[in-house]
């Protein structure tokens, strides 16, 4: 499944829909790449305060990559970030 994210709020739900699918906990999300279930639970919360390397240990535990590509000119996308 493919997520369109544009706000950090988006990312939290991304990632923690995909954590449940995997039915992984906070604990065995973090466990295998070293970060704590409080860090999980930040970026599932507010990933805006997070580092970009513990999202990328994240994402890497839950099989997801971060790509990155030029706006579309689809309507219901916000023109600007809301971060």
């Amino acid at each position: 499944m493919d997520y369109n994210v544009h706000t950090p709020q988006q990312l939290a739900q991304a990632l923690r829909s995909q954590r449940n699918s995997k039915r992984l906990t906070q604990k065995a999300a973090g466990a295998p790449v070293g970060l704590l279930p409080k860090t999980v639970s930040a970026l599932e919360s507010s990933p805006e305060r997070s580092s970009v390397e513990s999202l990328f240990k994240l994402l890497s535990t839950l099989e997801l990559e971060l790509v990155l590509r030029p706006k579309s000119s689809d309507t219901d996308q916000p023109t600007s970030p809301e971060w």
